[in-house]
């Protein structure tokens, strides 16, 4: 049955491919990813059981092998090639260790339907680490080139935290588009996004946009009131399940009842994904 636009939903963030078990935080090797696909019949099965209609997707990560997420570059590409539900990101990294690879993931800007590229610095690396800034320089000049959005990795502490991954929109911001993934990541980078710092880059001018995946439960409804009451930001917001990692009905849910705005929410499920991600 075809869905109707109330319905329908546009995901900004979701993974394909598996990983290899790993023993995290020295226990058992385990892949807590447990709804990872790698077969493109698989995802597309999952999103007309969600109601998504569209989808950015990303290769799967957060495993210290480097290979591992760089080898997926190809199953996204496929997956875009085969399915015009989907449009995708180049997985990079900012380590010196990846250069090669990011090099080659980067070569790959060009082609059908990539429309971002993806950066963490979960797994090394830092914004100030000078042994990275070849990479950054790197990621974003691809971006800034081709016109591709930048989607990083945020949670708390560490160099993934706001107040690292923050400097990336004072530096680059101006004229490229990045995606903060995550709100920022926990209560400390909610409170500073949402009480200001996220509006004060809006209002300069930087081209910032983050979604709310994986946000504590308050953020998303006060993100939507400060919105309302600000005037501006509400062309920022995305929906992301963040799948496998994240909870496409729990996030889905959580957003949709941030705002009592009918045309907010629609803007937040569907508008902003399709001015960002086309």
């Amino acid at each position: 049955m075809p869905l109707t636009p109330d319905a329908r939903t546009f995901d900004a963030h979701r993974h394909i491919g598996r990983l290899p078990a790993y023993p995290f935080y020295g226990g058992p090797p385990v892949n807590p990813d447990t709804s990872a696909r790698d077969q493109i019949a698989d995802l597309l099965d999952d999103l007309d059981r969600e109601g998504t209609e569209r989808a950015l997707l990303l290769p799967n990560y957060g495993v210290p092998v480097a290979g591992a997420s760089f080898a997926l570059n190809e199953l996204v590409l496929e997956t875009t090639a085969k399915d015009d539900r989907f449009v995708c990101g180049l997985w990079t990294s900012p380590r010196a260790q990846d250069a090669e690879l990011t090099d080659a993931a980067l070569a790959l800007a060009g082609e059908r339907g990539v429309v971002a590229l993806k950066t963490s610095f979960l797994l090394g690396g830092g914004v100030d680490d000078p042994t990275s800034q070849p990479q950054i320089e790197k990621v974003f000049g691809v971006a800034r080139e081709r016109d591709l959005v930048v989607h990083v990795h945020t949670s708390p502490g560490a160099a993934s935290d706001i107040d690292e991954v923050g400097k990336l929109v004072d530096r680059y911001g101006d004229d490229v588009r990045i995606h903060l993934v995550h709100l920022g990541g926990g209560m400390s980078a909610h409170i500073k996004l949402i009480g200001g710092r996220f509006f004060d880059w809006v209002e300069a001018g930087k081209k910032v946009y983050t979604d709310t995946s994986w946000a504590i439960g308050f953020a998303p409804r006060w993100l939507a009131a400060e919105i309302e009451r600000r005037g501006i930001g509400a062309d920022r917001v995305l929906f992301a399940s963040d799948e496998p990692w994240g909870d496409h009905a729990g996030e889905l849910a959580r957003l949709r009842a941030a705002s009592q705005n009918p045309e907010l929410v629609r803007m937040f499920l569907q508008d902003n994904y399709t001015t960002l991600y086309g």
